[in-house]
């Protein structure tokens, strides 16, 4: 998974055609018609990039960027028809990092959005949870300024945690994220033993977890939320 992206736009045949292109292209896509349905999104999601309209049912995408701007430096693109010289200044003015005006070339849109992916992934490189860090650059992991001693299965499932935070993971994708290392095969007990280890590193209490708790016949949540610095 390259990464999680927000498209707001409410268009609903437009919004199919942009999340299926970039889900495609390796994306997960979260998608919202209206600034209030954005705004309940973002209390559960991190996504790493929002791409958005301006004119919205129930506001303006100018507001709502120059909201988020205040709370979050999530790399943020307009989609919209609004092609005057004032409307692109006024966009990168509410915090804009790129302009995109319709009609557009899906191509073209596919790159300007790796492009900025791949400037977040230079940029935004630690995720930080409470006492817990995770350096993506260095693939490491501290706990209170310490790091951590992680075999590579932890690494990786401390790694997928924390980039869907707050969301409940199923022991299926937990288990695709553990293949994914190099193949070896991995069934429900290596990642009941993966995450019983976890905790034993990055919990106070591990028989009282904050951080990784099971949602019973659900799967698992890291219950914390998440910030990238």
């Amino acid at each position: 998974m390259r990464g999680d992206i927000l498209l707001v736009e409410d268009d609903d045949s437009l919004s199919r055609a942009v999340s299926l292109t970039l889900t495609n292209e390796g994306y997960r896509v979260y998608t919202a018609g209206t600034a209030g349905e954005t705004r309940a999104l973002l209390s559960a999601v991190d996504p790493k990039l929002i791409i958005c309209d301006i004119n919205l049912p129930d506001g303006n995408g100018l507001d709502l960027c120059a909201e988020i701007r205040r709370e979050s430096d999530v790399m943020f693109l307009f989609l919209t028809a609004l092609d005057g010289e004032s409307d692109i200044i006024n966009g990168y003015g509410a915090g804009a990092d790129d302009y995109i005006t319709k009609p557009f070339s899906m191509s073209v849109l596919v790159s300007k959005i790796n492009a900025i992916m791949k400037r977040y992934s230079t940029d935004n490189n630690t995720i930080v949870s409470g006492d817990i860090e995770y350096i993506s650059g260095e693939n490491r992991t501290k706990k209170r300024g310490e790091y951590l001693r992680l075999t590579a299965n932890e690494q990786r499932l401390l790694e997928y945690f924390m980039t869907n935070p707050m969301r409940i993971l199923s022991k299926s994708q937990l288990l695709e994220a553990l293949w994914d290392i190099d193949g070896s095969f991995v069934d429900d007990n290596t990642l009941a033993v993966n995450i019983r280890r976890l905790r034993s590193k990055i919990e106070d209490d591990p028989s009282d977890p904050t951080y990784i708790k099971n949602v019973r016949g659900l799967g698992y949540i890291w219950e914390r939320s998440c910030k990238r610095t």
